[in-house]
Protein backbone atom coordinates (compact mmCIF):
# COMPACT_ATOMS: atom_id res chain seq x y z
CA UNK A 1 0.00 0.00 0.00
CA UNK A 2 1.46 3.51 -0.93
CA UNK A 3 1.62 6.12 1.54
CA UNK A 4 -0.14 9.08 1.08
CA UNK A 5 1.19 10.95 3.43
CA UNK A 6 3.94 13.36 2.26
CA UNK A 7 5.31 14.06 5.35
CA UNK A 8 6.09 10.46 6.08
CA UNK A 9 9.49 8.86 4.41
CA UNK A 10 9.13 4.97 3.83
CA UNK A 11 10.78 4.43 7.35
CA UNK A 12 7.53 5.89 8.42
CA UNK A 13 9.00 8.75 10.25
CA UNK A 14 8.62 12.63 9.79
CA UNK A 15 10.18 14.21 6.94
CA UNK A 16 9.66 17.85 5.15
CA UNK A 17 8.83 17.94 1.89
CA UNK A 18 11.33 18.47 -0.74
CA UNK A 19 10.25 21.15 -3.44
CA UNK A 20 13.52 21.63 -4.86
CA UNK A 21 12.53 20.62 -7.97
CA UNK A 22 8.96 22.49 -7.82
CA UNK A 23 8.11 25.04 -10.32
CA UNK A 24 7.93 28.51 -8.87
CA UNK A 25 4.04 29.54 -9.64
CA UNK A 26 1.80 32.36 -8.20
CA UNK A 27 -0.24 30.86 -5.17
CA UNK A 28 -2.94 32.29 -2.88
CA UNK A 29 -4.97 31.06 -0.37
CA UNK A 30 -7.78 32.21 1.90
CA UNK A 31 -9.28 31.15 5.09
CA UNK A 32 -11.97 31.96 6.95
CA UNK A 33 -12.70 31.60 10.98
CA UNK A 34 -16.58 32.47 12.20
CA UNK A 35 -16.72 33.59 15.62
CA UNK A 36 -19.24 33.92 17.81
CA UNK A 37 -18.87 37.27 20.06
CA UNK A 38 -22.52 37.43 21.07
CA UNK A 39 -24.83 40.56 21.49
CA UNK A 40 -23.09 41.93 24.32
CA UNK A 41 -19.60 42.02 22.80
CA UNK A 42 -20.91 43.40 19.29
CA UNK A 43 -23.08 46.03 21.35
CA UNK A 44 -19.82 47.72 22.52
CA UNK A 45 -18.34 48.59 18.83
CA UNK A 46 -19.02 51.80 17.04
CA UNK A 47 -18.13 52.12 13.56
CA UNK A 48 -16.74 48.68 13.29
CA UNK A 49 -14.37 48.49 16.05
CA UNK A 50 -14.21 48.61 19.41
CA UNK A 51 -11.50 50.25 21.93
CA UNK A 52 -10.76 48.33 24.92
CA UNK A 53 -7.65 48.70 27.58
CA UNK A 54 -5.47 46.64 25.19
CA UNK A 55 -6.33 48.82 22.08
CA UNK A 56 -8.50 48.48 19.28
CA UNK A 57 -10.03 45.15 18.74
CA UNK A 58 -9.96 44.79 15.12
CA UNK A 59 -6.81 46.65 14.44
CA UNK A 60 -4.94 44.56 16.71
CA UNK A 61 -6.21 41.39 15.47
CA UNK A 62 -5.61 42.42 11.96
CA UNK A 63 -1.38 43.02 12.93
CA UNK A 64 -1.58 39.62 15.26
CA UNK A 65 -2.92 37.75 12.08
CA UNK A 66 0.09 39.33 10.11
CA UNK A 67 2.40 38.19 12.37
CA UNK A 68 1.68 35.17 13.11
CA UNK A 69 1.40 34.02 8.72
CA UNK A 70 4.73 35.21 9.10
CA UNK A 71 5.95 32.89 11.57
CA UNK A 72 4.03 29.93 10.24
CA UNK A 73 6.81 27.78 9.83
CA UNK A 74 8.10 28.21 13.57
CA UNK A 75 4.62 27.03 14.88
CA UNK A 76 3.78 23.80 12.77
CA UNK A 77 6.92 21.45 12.25
CA UNK A 78 6.50 20.41 8.61
CA UNK A 79 5.97 24.31 7.06
CA UNK A 80 9.02 25.71 5.28
CA UNK A 81 9.71 28.89 5.57
CA UNK A 82 8.19 31.48 3.09
CA UNK A 83 8.91 34.51 1.54
CA UNK A 84 5.54 35.96 1.84
CA UNK A 85 4.49 38.86 -0.86
CA UNK A 86 1.21 39.51 0.86
CA UNK A 87 -1.79 39.79 3.59
CA UNK A 88 -4.77 40.97 3.91
CA UNK A 89 -6.91 40.08 6.52
CA UNK A 90 -11.02 41.57 7.09
CA UNK A 91 -12.92 41.19 9.78
CA UNK A 92 -16.72 42.10 9.27
CA UNK A 93 -19.37 41.65 12.15
CA UNK A 94 -22.17 39.93 10.28
CA UNK A 95 -25.09 40.07 12.43
CA UNK A 96 -25.53 40.84 16.24
CA UNK A 97 -23.79 37.53 17.59
CA UNK A 98 -21.00 36.44 15.09
CA UNK A 99 -17.61 37.70 13.38
CA UNK A 100 -15.91 36.69 10.05
CA UNK A 101 -12.19 37.04 9.76
CA UNK A 102 -10.97 36.10 6.05
CA UNK A 103 -6.64 35.90 5.92
CA UNK A 104 -5.75 36.11 2.41
CA UNK A 105 -2.24 35.33 2.13
CA UNK A 106 -0.13 35.68 -1.32
CA UNK A 107 3.05 34.65 -2.96
CA UNK A 108 5.36 33.34 -5.40
CA UNK A 109 7.06 30.49 -4.61
CA UNK A 110 7.27 26.52 -4.64
CA UNK A 111 4.61 25.56 -1.91
CA UNK A 112 1.31 26.78 -1.08
CA UNK A 113 -0.05 29.21 1.73
CA UNK A 114 -2.68 27.54 3.01
CA UNK A 115 -1.40 26.90 6.36
CA UNK A 116 -0.71 30.45 6.65
CA UNK A 117 -4.24 31.18 5.72
CA UNK A 118 -5.58 28.72 8.06
CA UNK A 119 -2.65 30.39 11.05
CA UNK A 120 -3.44 33.99 10.81
CA UNK A 121 -7.48 33.33 10.64
CA UNK A 122 -6.65 31.27 13.77
CA UNK A 123 -4.50 33.85 15.70
CA UNK A 124 -6.60 36.97 14.71
CA UNK A 125 -9.82 35.02 16.57
CA UNK A 126 -8.13 34.41 19.52
CA UNK A 127 -6.71 37.71 19.82
CA UNK A 128 -10.52 39.28 19.18
CA UNK A 129 -10.67 36.58 22.13
CA UNK A 130 -7.52 37.85 23.97
CA UNK A 131 -9.10 41.18 23.77
CA UNK A 132 -12.98 40.75 24.81
CA UNK A 133 -12.67 38.51 27.38
CA UNK A 134 -13.16 41.21 29.91
CA UNK A 135 -16.66 41.68 28.47
CA UNK A 136 -18.14 38.40 28.36
CA UNK A 137 -15.62 34.71 28.47
CA UNK A 138 -18.85 32.90 26.09
CA UNK A 139 -17.41 33.26 23.23
CA UNK A 140 -16.36 30.60 20.76
CA UNK A 141 -14.04 30.60 17.60
CA UNK A 142 -16.96 28.07 15.49
CA UNK A 143 -15.17 27.53 12.79
CA UNK A 144 -11.96 27.84 10.82
CA UNK A 145 -11.53 26.57 7.39
CA UNK A 146 -9.64 26.85 4.10
CA UNK A 147 -12.36 28.63 1.48
CA UNK A 148 -9.47 29.21 -1.53
CA UNK A 149 -6.40 27.79 -2.54
CA UNK A 150 -5.21 28.85 -6.18
CA UNK A 151 -1.70 27.91 -7.72
CA UNK A 152 0.58 24.76 -7.61
CA UNK A 153 -0.97 21.40 -8.75
CA UNK A 154 -5.11 22.08 -7.73
CA UNK A 155 -7.35 24.94 -7.02
CA UNK A 156 -9.75 24.87 -4.51
CA UNK A 157 -13.15 27.25 -3.56
CA UNK A 158 -15.13 25.67 -0.25
CA UNK A 159 -17.03 28.57 -0.71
Amino acid sequence: MENKFTHINEKNTPKMVNVGEKKITKRKATAKATMFLGTEIISHFENKELTTKKGPVFQTAIIAGIQAVKKTSELIPMCHPLLINGVDIDIEIIDTEHIEIFCTVLIEGKTGVEMEALTGANIAALTVYDMCKSISQEMVIKEVKLVEKSGGKSDIKNG
